[in-house]
This record gives C-alpha cells, structure tokens and sequence, in this order.
C-alpha cells in the first residue's frame, strides 16, 4: 500500500479587491499610492480592466512591495517563483516572501517554509521550514498546516511526533486539504499518533479520492478488496482502481489488471488483464512483468510467444523480481 507521505507547494498569488476602474487606478499608483500600485499590479497580471501583461504587473508589485506593503511583497514571490513577467528565480522569490512573511503575511510564511524544506532559493534548512509552516499554520494557513504535519511525520526541523502529525493533518483535511485527508488515512491505517481505526482510514481516504487524489483513490480499492474498515467489495475495489489507474498509477494498472484476471468484481476477461499488466509493466512495475511473461507463455489473452515472454521475465528479474529471474532462466 503506498504511504507517501509529502505534501509541499506553494501558494498562488492574492486578489485585489474593490478595484476602481483603471484610469483612477494609474493616476492614483503614479502619484506613489501603494495600495493603487498593488491594485494596478493585479489589474495588468489578470487582464482586468487593461490588457494583460505581466511585465507591467511586475513592476507595479515591485514599487508597492518597495514601499513595504505584503501583499504586494508576496505577489511578487509568486512571479518569480512562477517566471511570470519575470526571468524566473527562486533567490528573488524567498527574499520577497521573507519580507512579506516578517509582516506577518501567511501565505507568504508559508510559502518560505516551503522554500526551505525544498531548497528553493535558499539553503535547505527544516528547523527554517518548520519555523515558518508553524507561523503560517497557527494562522489557518491549511497548506502550511498539512505541510507541519509532514515535518512531524518525517522529523525534519523538529523531533518525530506522530500525535501532532495527526493534528495538523486534522486541521488541514477539515478545510478540506486532499493530501492531508490522505496523510490522516493513512495515520490511521497504522496507528501513527493515534489509535488504529480502520473505519476512520477508510472515511478519510474517502474524503481524498472523491477529490482526486491518486494514493487515496489506490488505497480506498486496497480496503474494498481486503475488507479493512468497510465490508469486502471487489466491484467497489475494482472502481477505485479503475480510476487511480486512469490516472497512471502502475500499482492500481497492476491490480485492475489482477482483478480482470481472476474476474473478482468484473467478469474474468484475459485480454483486459494483459492490456491493464501492459501498462504497469512500462513504468517498471516488476510483478506486472512476470505476469505479462506469464500471458505470453501460456497465450492467455494474447498469442503465445516464448521470445516476448523471455523479454518480460528479463526485465521483472532486472527489477528485482526472483520469479521472473527463475522464469527467465527456464526460457534459456
């Protein structure tokens, strides 16, 4: 079952709010008003009110941001981060959010710890990230908090504590964060801060696959076709592999492709079987290799072929697979 368990990213820019039209904007903005600059800024970065432009956006953020106002400092970060109107730079993306978070800004706080636990612009430091994902957390920054509960999780910048870990998590996957719904699940899956509760993994991995996230959509079918936490269901697993497979995940191709070939949950269809081990087996997947050799030696859902089978079992023994070496030998 796949436990990943990082979730970094930075934020997007902020909106201007109550924007006069653009010509009062301008007059106001030459005549050294931060807030119209930032406003002016914001009008020529999204095409409203004038035509877009994100050179002109940028040199509007950069005289409000020279004049100490955050949200003009942190949009700025996120034009260079982003390379928009702008050569991209990360150096020049820190230092901006740097400016912005010592305000107070959340957002940028939160981006600056993303800075730090990546590398981004600044030296890697996870005592720095967390610094600043706390600030940001504290806040209500759902980001920042889901982010604070990875650092938990792995102890970077601060000592391991699954019990925190699982309430950051919280307070991000409440607002609604796919990751740290995920990340929750998964806390309690294993019983990591908190007592082991397959019922609540299974609701929370809910919660992350209804909005599209990969791992939890694999693991929900993982639960179905178990019956950890909600009763066995293959035609329930069978779903949520289908759609984290859609979405290229090898290990969810692997299993759809197990399901059609044991027909738990679909009718038994060898030729959907190899179609699905197909694509697990080209992203590297070592079991989804030997099983296609398997097909291709004993022609099921495809023709017989020693030589395409030998090639198979190759490449699940070169991926460390002790079957497909012991198959590939047998072939020799």
């Amino acid at each position: 079952m796949m436990l990943a368990l990082l979730a970094l990213g930075i934020g997007q820019a902020v909106w201007a709010y109550d924007v006069p039209d653009f010509q009062e904007t301008l007059q106001a903005a030459e005549q050294g008003n931060a807030q119209a600059q930032f406003n002016l800024g914001w009008m020529y970065a999204n095409g409203e009110g004038v035509r877009q432009d994100p050179v002109q956006a940028v040199q509007w953020y950069r005289k409000a941001a020279e004049q100490g106002l955050g949200n003009a400092q942190y949009n700025l970060g996120v034009m260079y981060a982003n390379g928009q109107g702008v050569r991209q730079d990360d150096a020049q993306a820190a230092q901006w959010y740097r400016k912005a978070a010592e305000q107070g800004y959340a957002q940028a706080q939160s981006n600056l710890g993303v800075m730090y636990a990546n590398g981004q612009g600044v030296r890697q430091d996870y005592v720095q990230a967390v610094q600043w994902f706390g600030k940001a957390a504290e806040q209500g920054i759902a980001e920042a908090q889901s982010n604070l509960g990875v650092m938990y999780v792995k102890g970077q910048g601060v000592r391991q504590d699954y019990a925190q870990a699982v309430q950051w998590y919280r307070k991000a996957a409440e607002q609604g964060i796919a990751q740290a719904q995920y990340n929750l699940g998964v806390m309690y899956e294993k019983g990591l801060g908190v007592r082991q509760d397959l019922v609540q993994a299974v609701q929370w991995y809910r919660k992350a696959a209804e909005q599209g996230n990969v791992d939890a959509r694999f693991n929900l079918g993982v639960m179905y076709a178990n019956g950890r936490g909600v009763r066995q269901d293959y035609a329930q697993a069978m779903q949520w592999y289908r759609k984290a497979a859609e979405q290229g995940d090898a290990q969810a191709q692997f299993n759809l492709g197990l399901m059609y070939a044991n027909g738990r949950g679909v009718r038994q269809d060898d030729a959907q079987a190899e179609q699905w081990y197909r694509k697990a087996a080209k992203q590297g997947d070592a079991k989804a290799q030997y099983n296609l050799g398997v097909m291709y030696a004993n022609g099921q859902g495809v023709r017989q072929n020693y030589k395409i089978a030998k090639e198979w079992f190759g490449k699940a023994c070169d991926n460390g697979l002790q079957l497909g070496c012991d198959a590939y030998r047998k072939l020799n």
